[in-house]
Protein backbone atom coordinates (compact mmCIF):
# COMPACT_ATOMS: atom_id res chain seq x y z
CA UNK A 1 0.00 0.00 0.00
CA UNK A 2 1.61 3.50 -0.72
CA UNK A 3 1.29 6.45 1.38
CA UNK A 4 -1.53 9.23 0.97
CA UNK A 5 0.64 11.06 -1.64
CA UNK A 6 0.49 7.94 -4.13
CA UNK A 7 -3.01 6.53 -3.77
CA UNK A 8 -4.92 9.90 -4.55
CA UNK A 9 -7.22 9.70 -7.75
CA UNK A 10 -7.29 5.66 -7.52
CA UNK A 11 -10.36 4.35 -7.70
CA UNK A 12 -11.99 4.14 -3.93
CA UNK A 13 -9.68 6.44 -2.97
CA UNK A 14 -10.71 9.90 -2.92
CA UNK A 15 -7.76 13.12 -2.07
CA UNK A 16 -8.57 15.78 0.41
CA UNK A 17 -11.47 18.18 -0.35
CA UNK A 18 -13.67 21.15 2.15
CA UNK A 19 -17.62 20.79 2.24
CA UNK A 20 -18.64 23.62 4.32
CA UNK A 21 -22.13 23.25 3.45
CA UNK A 22 -22.09 19.39 5.58
CA UNK A 23 -24.63 19.97 8.52
CA UNK A 24 -23.14 18.98 11.78
CA UNK A 25 -22.55 15.26 12.76
CA UNK A 26 -24.17 12.51 15.07
CA UNK A 27 -22.51 14.14 18.13
CA UNK A 28 -24.17 16.55 20.67
CA UNK A 29 -22.08 19.43 21.86
CA UNK A 30 -21.95 17.08 25.41
CA UNK A 31 -19.84 14.41 22.72
CA UNK A 32 -22.97 11.98 23.71
CA UNK A 33 -24.31 10.43 19.97
CA UNK A 34 -27.67 12.65 19.48
CA UNK A 35 -30.51 10.97 17.39
CA UNK A 36 -29.23 9.36 14.38
CA UNK A 37 -31.07 10.41 10.89
CA UNK A 38 -32.31 7.75 8.54
CA UNK A 39 -29.28 6.37 6.92
CA UNK A 40 -31.24 7.91 3.57
CA UNK A 41 -33.69 10.20 3.58
CA UNK A 42 -35.83 11.68 0.94
CA UNK A 43 -33.65 14.52 1.61
CA UNK A 44 -29.95 13.31 1.35
CA UNK A 45 -28.55 10.49 -0.25
CA UNK A 46 -24.89 11.81 0.32
CA UNK A 47 -23.03 9.55 2.46
CA UNK A 48 -19.33 7.93 2.51
CA UNK A 49 -17.37 5.22 4.17
CA UNK A 50 -13.89 5.81 5.19
CA UNK A 51 -11.23 3.76 6.18
CA UNK A 52 -7.93 5.98 7.17
CA UNK A 53 -5.17 5.75 8.82
CA UNK A 54 -1.53 4.58 9.05
CA UNK A 55 0.00 1.04 9.15
CA UNK A 56 3.18 -0.97 9.36
CA UNK A 57 3.26 -0.55 5.27
CA UNK A 58 3.10 2.90 4.97
CA UNK A 59 4.63 4.43 8.75
CA UNK A 60 7.84 3.50 10.99
CA UNK A 61 7.25 2.46 15.20
CA UNK A 62 8.32 6.21 15.54
CA UNK A 63 5.29 7.46 14.03
CA UNK A 64 3.06 4.57 14.52
CA UNK A 65 3.63 4.82 18.38
CA UNK A 66 2.95 8.77 18.46
CA UNK A 67 -0.49 8.01 16.78
CA UNK A 68 -1.52 5.31 18.65
CA UNK A 69 -4.35 5.65 21.07
CA UNK A 70 -4.22 4.34 24.82
CA UNK A 71 -7.72 2.28 26.13
CA UNK A 72 -7.96 4.84 28.28
CA UNK A 73 -8.07 7.17 25.75
CA UNK A 74 -10.55 5.50 23.35
CA UNK A 75 -13.86 6.58 24.43
CA UNK A 76 -13.23 10.13 24.77
CA UNK A 77 -11.49 10.64 21.66
CA UNK A 78 -14.15 9.15 19.75
CA UNK A 79 -16.52 11.59 21.29
CA UNK A 80 -14.62 14.14 20.17
CA UNK A 81 -13.87 13.32 16.93
CA UNK A 82 -17.74 12.87 16.28
CA UNK A 83 -18.20 16.19 18.09
CA UNK A 84 -15.14 18.52 16.06
CA UNK A 85 -15.66 16.81 12.71
CA UNK A 86 -18.37 16.06 10.12
CA UNK A 87 -18.74 12.38 11.20
CA UNK A 88 -21.77 10.34 12.35
CA UNK A 89 -20.34 7.41 13.31
CA UNK A 90 -16.72 6.36 14.34
CA UNK A 91 -14.80 3.70 15.22
CA UNK A 92 -10.75 3.44 16.16
CA UNK A 93 -8.79 0.06 15.71
CA UNK A 94 -5.14 0.86 17.28
CA UNK A 95 -2.58 -2.03 17.44
CA UNK A 96 0.96 -2.31 17.33
CA UNK A 97 1.11 -1.89 13.34
CA UNK A 98 -1.90 0.27 12.83
CA UNK A 99 -4.17 3.29 13.89
CA UNK A 100 -6.72 3.37 11.59
CA UNK A 101 -10.26 5.05 11.70
CA UNK A 102 -13.76 3.71 10.43
CA UNK A 103 -15.98 6.27 9.65
CA UNK A 104 -19.56 7.02 8.02
CA UNK A 105 -19.88 10.44 6.96
CA UNK A 106 -22.54 12.21 4.99
CA UNK A 107 -20.29 13.61 2.55
CA UNK A 108 -16.78 13.04 2.36
CA UNK A 109 -14.69 15.13 4.59
CA UNK A 110 -11.23 13.08 5.23
CA UNK A 111 -9.29 16.64 5.51
CA UNK A 112 -11.26 17.07 8.88
CA UNK A 113 -11.13 14.07 9.94
CA UNK A 114 -7.07 14.06 9.61
CA UNK A 115 -6.05 17.53 10.84
CA UNK A 116 -8.29 16.50 14.12
CA UNK A 117 -5.62 13.15 14.36
CA UNK A 118 -2.67 15.10 13.70
CA UNK A 119 -3.50 17.67 16.01
CA UNK A 120 -5.23 14.86 18.73
CA UNK A 121 -1.57 12.96 18.52
CA UNK A 122 0.50 16.78 18.10
CA UNK A 123 1.76 15.68 14.54
CA UNK A 124 2.04 18.17 12.02
CA UNK A 125 -0.76 17.78 9.16
CA UNK A 126 2.04 16.89 6.59
CA UNK A 127 4.06 14.45 8.63
CA UNK A 128 0.43 12.57 9.37
CA UNK A 129 -0.47 13.07 5.14
CA UNK A 130 3.06 11.88 4.38
CA UNK A 131 2.11 7.90 5.62
CA UNK A 132 -1.53 8.12 5.84
CA UNK A 133 -3.76 6.49 3.19
CA UNK A 134 -8.00 7.01 2.72
CA UNK A 135 -10.25 4.40 1.69
CA UNK A 136 -13.83 5.60 0.62
CA UNK A 137 -17.00 3.54 0.06
CA UNK A 138 -16.32 -0.10 -1.31
CA UNK A 139 -13.12 0.63 -1.06
CA UNK A 140 -13.43 1.32 2.89
CA UNK A 141 -15.18 -1.53 2.90
CA UNK A 142 -12.79 -4.09 1.39
CA UNK A 143 -10.39 -2.38 3.30
CA UNK A 144 -11.83 -2.87 6.96
CA UNK A 145 -12.87 -6.81 5.68
CA UNK A 146 -9.50 -7.56 4.53
CA UNK A 147 -8.04 -6.08 7.67
CA UNK A 148 -10.69 -8.59 9.45
CA UNK A 149 -9.87 -11.21 7.54
CA UNK A 150 -5.81 -10.83 8.62
CA UNK A 151 -4.99 -9.77 5.06
CA UNK A 152 -3.42 -6.54 5.82
CA UNK A 153 -1.59 -7.73 8.18
CA UNK A 154 2.44 -8.17 8.59
CA UNK A 155 1.57 -11.48 9.40
CA UNK A 156 -0.47 -12.87 6.50
CA UNK A 157 -3.26 -14.20 8.34
CA UNK A 158 -2.47 -13.78 11.90
CA UNK A 159 -6.38 -14.38 13.94
CA UNK A 160 -5.51 -11.88 16.61
CA UNK A 161 -6.41 -8.79 14.62
CA UNK A 162 -10.36 -10.00 14.43
CA UNK A 163 -10.18 -9.86 17.92
CA UNK A 164 -9.13 -6.77 18.27
CA UNK A 165 -11.46 -5.29 15.55
CA UNK A 166 -14.11 -6.76 17.59
CA UNK A 167 -12.78 -4.66 20.88
CA UNK A 168 -13.25 -1.42 18.62
CA UNK A 169 -16.44 -2.00 17.75
CA UNK A 170 -16.92 -2.78 21.18
CA UNK A 171 -15.62 0.15 22.68
CA UNK A 172 -17.11 2.55 19.86
CA UNK A 173 -20.51 1.11 21.18
CA UNK A 174 -19.46 2.30 24.61
CA UNK A 175 -18.93 5.69 23.45
CA UNK A 176 -22.01 5.69 21.51
CA UNK A 177 -20.46 6.32 18.36
CA UNK A 178 -21.67 3.58 16.51
CA UNK A 179 -25.16 3.57 14.53
CA UNK A 180 -27.03 1.70 11.93
CA UNK A 181 -24.72 2.13 8.76
CA UNK A 182 -21.09 1.70 10.56
CA UNK A 183 -22.84 -0.94 12.98
CA UNK A 184 -24.25 -3.06 9.78
CA UNK A 185 -20.36 -2.51 8.17
CA UNK A 186 -18.93 -4.13 11.10
CA UNK A 187 -21.34 -6.95 11.22
CA UNK A 188 -20.77 -7.85 7.50
CA UNK A 189 -17.13 -6.83 8.36
CA UNK A 190 -16.94 -10.26 10.92
CA UNK A 191 -19.13 -12.09 8.79
CA UNK A 192 -16.58 -12.21 6.07
CA UNK A 193 -13.80 -12.86 8.25
CA UNK A 194 -15.62 -15.97 9.51
CA UNK A 195 -15.91 -17.05 6.34
CA UNK A 196 -12.37 -16.81 5.49
CA UNK A 197 -11.46 -18.45 8.46
CA UNK A 198 -13.35 -21.51 7.98
CA UNK A 199 -13.31 -21.50 4.24
CA UNK A 200 -9.85 -20.92 3.56
CA UNK A 201 -6.35 -22.50 5.00
CA UNK A 202 -5.08 -18.96 5.58
CA UNK A 203 -5.14 -19.24 9.21
CA UNK A 204 -3.46 -22.82 9.27
CA UNK A 205 0.52 -23.21 10.32
CA UNK A 206 -0.62 -20.40 13.28
CA UNK A 207 1.58 -17.58 12.96
CA UNK A 208 2.06 -14.10 14.85
CA UNK A 209 3.94 -11.64 15.80
CA UNK A 210 4.92 -13.65 19.20
CA UNK A 211 5.40 -17.01 16.49
CA UNK A 212 8.10 -15.20 14.86
CA UNK A 213 9.46 -13.72 18.47
CA UNK A 214 9.95 -17.21 19.01
CA UNK A 215 11.32 -18.53 16.35
CA UNK A 216 13.75 -15.55 15.98
CA UNK A 217 14.90 -16.60 19.54
CA UNK A 218 15.10 -19.98 18.32
CA UNK A 219 17.36 -19.01 15.23
CA UNK A 220 19.79 -17.00 17.76
CA UNK A 221 19.49 -19.69 20.53
CA UNK A 222 20.08 -23.20 19.09
CA UNK A 223 18.36 -24.84 22.48
CA UNK A 224 16.15 -23.25 24.05
CA UNK A 225 16.10 -25.53 26.52
CA UNK A 226 18.84 -24.12 27.82
CA UNK A 227 17.73 -20.60 27.92
CA UNK A 228 16.05 -18.49 30.28
CA UNK A 229 13.43 -15.96 29.64
CA UNK A 230 11.94 -13.06 30.69
CA UNK A 231 8.57 -11.62 29.26
CA UNK A 232 7.44 -8.10 30.65
CA UNK A 233 3.30 -8.07 30.20
CA UNK A 234 0.50 -10.19 30.71
CA UNK A 235 -1.49 -9.44 27.54
CA UNK A 236 -2.91 -11.26 24.28
CA UNK A 237 0.74 -11.07 22.53
CA UNK A 238 2.66 -12.01 25.91
CA UNK A 239 0.64 -15.16 26.32
CA UNK A 240 0.92 -16.64 23.01
CA UNK A 241 4.79 -16.00 23.53
CA UNK A 242 4.89 -17.66 26.78
CA UNK A 243 2.98 -20.67 25.24
CA UNK A 244 5.60 -20.74 22.24
CA UNK A 245 8.21 -20.72 24.59
CA UNK A 246 7.05 -23.32 27.00
CA UNK A 247 5.82 -25.10 23.96
CA UNK A 248 10.15 -25.31 23.04
CA UNK A 249 10.97 -26.57 26.26
CA UNK A 250 12.23 -23.05 27.49
CA UNK A 251 14.30 -23.89 30.89
CA UNK A 252 12.38 -20.97 32.73
CA UNK A 253 10.23 -18.53 32.15
CA UNK A 254 9.31 -14.98 34.31
CA UNK A 255 6.20 -13.24 34.00
CA UNK A 256 6.64 -9.77 35.08
CA UNK A 257 3.46 -7.11 35.01
CA UNK A 258 2.26 -3.92 36.61
CA UNK A 259 0.13 -6.03 38.66
CA UNK A 260 0.86 -9.32 40.22
CA UNK A 261 -2.71 -10.97 39.19
CA UNK A 262 -2.18 -10.99 36.41
CA UNK A 263 1.55 -12.02 35.58
CA UNK A 264 0.51 -14.85 38.37
CA UNK A 265 -2.32 -16.21 36.63
CA UNK A 266 -0.23 -16.62 33.51
CA UNK A 267 2.25 -17.76 35.27
CA UNK A 268 0.25 -20.53 37.20
CA UNK A 269 -0.85 -21.97 33.77
CA UNK A 270 2.78 -22.60 32.15
CA UNK A 271 4.77 -23.36 35.51
CA UNK A 272 6.63 -19.99 35.27
CA UNK A 273 7.17 -17.47 38.05
CA UNK A 274 5.50 -14.12 38.39
CA UNK A 275 7.50 -10.41 39.52
CA UNK A 276 6.48 -7.32 39.18
CA UNK A 277 7.87 -4.58 36.87
CA UNK A 278 9.77 -3.52 39.73
CA UNK A 279 11.59 -6.46 40.71
CA UNK A 280 12.85 -6.75 36.73
CA UNK A 281 16.35 -5.12 37.59
CA UNK A 282 17.28 -8.14 40.20
CA UNK A 283 15.72 -10.68 37.46
CA UNK A 284 17.32 -9.16 34.20
CA UNK A 285 21.09 -10.40 34.80
CA UNK A 286 19.16 -13.68 34.89
CA UNK A 287 17.42 -13.22 31.32
CA UNK A 288 19.00 -15.11 28.10
CA UNK A 289 15.42 -13.72 26.22
CA UNK A 290 13.60 -10.76 27.24
CA UNK A 291 9.99 -9.85 25.07
CA UNK A 292 8.14 -6.86 26.14
CA UNK A 293 4.78 -6.03 24.95
CA UNK A 294 2.76 -3.67 27.61
CA UNK A 295 1.06 -0.72 27.33
CA UNK A 296 2.63 1.52 29.14
CA UNK A 297 3.59 5.15 27.79
CA UNK A 298 7.31 5.71 28.95
CA UNK A 299 10.15 2.75 28.94
CA UNK A 300 10.01 -0.08 30.70
CA UNK A 301 14.03 -0.78 30.43
CA UNK A 302 16.30 1.89 29.83
CA UNK A 303 20.16 1.51 28.61
CA UNK A 304 21.64 2.04 31.98
CA UNK A 305 19.63 -1.25 33.68
CA UNK A 306 20.45 -3.17 30.45
CA UNK A 307 24.12 -2.03 30.87
CA UNK A 308 24.20 -3.56 34.85
CA UNK A 309 22.87 -6.52 33.90
CA UNK A 310 25.21 -7.46 30.78
CA UNK A 311 27.91 -6.44 33.69
CA UNK A 312 26.56 -8.93 35.96
CA UNK A 313 26.33 -11.78 33.20
CA UNK A 314 30.02 -11.02 32.51
CA UNK A 315 28.85 -9.84 28.93
CA UNK A 316 27.00 -13.47 28.16
CA UNK A 317 24.71 -11.97 25.08
CA UNK A 318 21.18 -11.17 25.51
CA UNK A 319 18.04 -11.30 22.85
CA UNK A 320 15.49 -8.76 23.22
CA UNK A 321 12.34 -8.50 21.15
CA UNK A 322 10.47 -5.35 21.77
CA UNK A 323 6.51 -5.93 20.34
CA UNK A 324 5.18 -2.61 21.64
CA UNK A 325 3.98 0.28 20.45
CA UNK A 326 4.80 2.85 22.16
CA UNK A 327 8.48 1.16 22.85
CA UNK A 328 8.91 -0.42 25.76
CA UNK A 329 12.22 -0.84 25.90
CA UNK A 330 14.33 2.47 24.85
CA UNK A 331 16.44 2.25 21.62
CA UNK A 332 19.23 3.21 22.84
CA UNK A 333 19.90 -0.54 24.14
CA UNK A 334 20.47 -2.01 20.77
CA UNK A 335 23.73 0.49 21.04
CA UNK A 336 25.25 -2.38 23.29
CA UNK A 337 27.41 -4.55 22.02
CA UNK A 338 25.76 -7.77 23.93
CA UNK A 339 22.42 -7.01 22.92
CA UNK A 340 20.27 -8.33 20.22
CA UNK A 341 17.94 -5.87 20.14
CA UNK A 342 14.92 -6.48 17.74
CA UNK A 343 11.13 -4.11 17.55
CA UNK A 344 8.28 -5.50 15.29
CA UNK A 345 9.45 -3.68 12.31
CA UNK A 346 12.41 -5.60 12.09
CA UNK A 347 10.39 -9.15 12.33
CA UNK A 348 9.63 -8.87 8.43
CA UNK A 349 12.34 -11.20 7.52
CA UNK A 350 11.47 -13.91 9.88
CA UNK A 351 7.58 -13.32 9.13
CA UNK A 352 8.41 -13.78 5.20
CA UNK A 353 9.66 -17.47 5.84
CA UNK A 354 6.12 -18.24 7.34
CA UNK A 355 4.14 -16.93 5.37
CA UNK A 356 5.22 -19.41 1.99
CA UNK A 357 2.46 -21.56 3.48
CA UNK A 358 -0.27 -19.26 3.39
CA UNK A 359 0.19 -17.24 -0.26
CA UNK A 360 -1.76 -19.96 -1.44
CA UNK A 361 -4.91 -19.40 0.16
CA UNK A 362 -4.92 -15.67 -0.08
CA UNK A 363 -5.96 -15.85 -3.36
CA UNK A 364 -9.63 -17.20 -2.23
CA UNK A 365 -9.39 -15.29 0.68
CA UNK A 366 -9.40 -11.71 -1.41
CA UNK A 367 -12.15 -13.71 -3.58
CA UNK A 368 -14.30 -13.95 -0.61
CA UNK A 369 -13.91 -10.39 0.49
CA UNK A 370 -14.54 -9.22 -2.67
CA UNK A 371 -17.69 -11.00 -2.77
CA UNK A 372 -18.65 -10.00 0.68
CA UNK A 373 -17.68 -6.23 -0.20
CA UNK A 374 -19.85 -6.65 -2.95
CA UNK A 375 -23.05 -7.76 -0.71
CA UNK A 376 -22.40 -5.44 1.45
CA UNK A 377 -23.00 -2.67 -1.15
CA UNK A 378 -25.60 -4.38 -2.78
CA UNK A 379 -27.48 -4.38 0.67
CA UNK A 380 -26.79 -0.62 1.27
CA UNK A 381 -27.74 0.59 -2.23
CA UNK A 382 -31.09 -1.33 -1.43
CA UNK A 383 -31.41 0.69 2.01
CA UNK A 384 -31.39 3.31 -0.01
CA UNK A 385 -34.88 2.43 -1.84
CA UNK A 386 -36.46 1.25 0.70
CA UNK A 387 -36.53 5.17 2.57
CA UNK A 388 -37.75 6.23 -0.86
CA UNK A 389 -40.27 3.75 -0.77
CA UNK A 390 -41.69 4.06 2.21
CA UNK A 391 -42.05 7.69 1.74
CA UNK A 392 -44.28 7.08 -1.23
CA UNK A 393 -45.85 4.52 0.48
CA UNK A 394 -47.04 6.88 2.86
CA UNK A 395 -47.70 9.26 0.08
CA UNK A 396 -50.07 7.15 -1.52
CA UNK A 397 -51.68 6.10 1.87
CA UNK A 398 -52.87 9.63 2.48
CA UNK A 399 -54.46 9.43 -1.07
CA UNK A 400 -56.28 5.90 -0.71
CA UNK A 401 -57.42 7.87 2.81
CA UNK A 402 -58.68 10.99 1.25
CA UNK A 403 -60.41 9.44 -1.38
CA UNK A 404 -62.13 6.55 0.53
CA UNK A 405 -63.31 9.01 2.64
CA UNK A 406 -64.83 11.13 0.05
CA UNK A 407 -66.39 7.52 -1.43
CA UNK A 408 -68.05 6.63 2.10
CA UNK A 409 -69.46 10.13 2.21
CA UNK A 410 -71.38 10.16 -1.50
CA UNK A 411 -72.42 6.58 -0.05
CA UNK A 412 -74.13 7.97 2.78
CA UNK A 413 -75.44 10.97 0.96
CA UNK A 414 -77.51 7.87 -1.06
CA UNK A 415 -75.15 8.25 -4.40
CA UNK A 416 -74.92 5.33 -6.48
CA UNK A 417 -72.62 2.37 -5.52
CA UNK A 418 -71.34 2.17 -9.28
CA UNK A 419 -70.63 6.20 -9.56
CA UNK A 420 -69.20 6.05 -6.49
CA UNK A 421 -66.60 3.42 -7.26
CA UNK A 422 -66.12 5.33 -10.54
CA UNK A 423 -64.93 8.72 -8.97
CA UNK A 424 -63.18 6.54 -6.09
CA UNK A 425 -61.04 4.89 -9.20
CA UNK A 426 -60.73 8.31 -11.11
CA UNK A 427 -59.70 9.77 -7.90
CA UNK A 428 -56.62 7.62 -7.16
CA UNK A 429 -55.51 7.16 -10.30
CA UNK A 430 -55.48 10.98 -11.18
CA UNK A 431 -53.78 12.02 -7.77
CA UNK A 432 -51.16 9.03 -8.12
CA UNK A 433 -50.27 9.96 -11.21
CA UNK A 434 -50.42 14.33 -10.79
CA UNK A 435 -47.12 14.43 -8.63
CA UNK A 436 -44.58 11.42 -11.43
CA UNK A 437 -46.51 13.52 -14.43
CA UNK A 438 -45.74 17.30 -13.35
CA UNK A 439 -42.00 16.28 -12.38
CA UNK A 440 -41.44 13.81 -15.82
CA UNK A 441 -42.65 16.87 -17.84
CA UNK A 442 -40.60 19.13 -16.45
CA UNK A 443 -37.00 17.10 -16.34
CA UNK A 444 -38.28 16.48 -20.22
CA UNK A 445 -38.64 20.27 -20.69
CA UNK A 446 -35.27 20.75 -19.03
CA UNK A 447 -33.58 18.02 -21.22
CA UNK A 448 -32.91 15.27 -18.81
CA UNK A 449 -34.63 13.04 -21.34
CA UNK A 450 -32.62 10.10 -19.52
CA UNK A 451 -35.86 10.19 -16.67
CA UNK A 452 -37.86 9.71 -19.58
CA UNK A 453 -36.22 6.22 -20.15
CA UNK A 454 -35.72 5.75 -16.17
CA UNK A 455 -39.75 6.79 -16.12
CA UNK A 456 -40.28 3.51 -18.48
CA UNK A 457 -38.09 1.26 -16.68
CA UNK A 458 -39.68 2.31 -13.02
CA UNK A 459 -42.77 1.54 -14.15
CA UNK A 460 -41.92 -1.40 -16.48
CA UNK A 461 -44.08 0.18 -19.88
CA UNK A 462 -41.80 -1.59 -21.96
CA UNK A 463 -43.38 -4.97 -20.39
CA UNK A 464 -47.21 -3.57 -20.62
CA UNK A 465 -46.31 -2.79 -24.30
CA UNK A 466 -45.05 -6.26 -25.26
CA UNK A 467 -48.07 -7.84 -23.38
CA UNK A 468 -50.51 -6.06 -25.45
Amino acid sequence: MAPWGAQAGLAGIRPYQSNPTIEGNGCSPSGEVGELRAPFSNQRFCMAFLALGINHKTASVDVRERVAFTPDQMVEALRQLCRVTPTREAAILSTCNRSELYLQQDQLEADAVLAWLANYHRLSLDELKACAYVHVDDQAVRHMMRVASGLDSLVLGEPQILGQMKSAYAVAREAGSIGPLLGRLFQATFSTAKTVRTDTAIGENPVSVAFAAVSLARQIFSNLQRSQALLIGAGETITLVARHLHEQGVKKIVVANRTLERASALAAELGAQAILLADIPEELHNSDIVISSTASQLPILGKGAVEQALKRRKHKPMFMVDIAVPRDIEPQVGELDDVYLYTVDDLHEVVAENLKSRQGAAQAAEELVAAGTEDFMQRLRELAAVDVLKAYRQHAERIRDDELSKAQRLLANGASAEDVLAQLARGLTNKLLHAPSVQLKKLSAEGRVEALSMAQELFALHEGTEKT
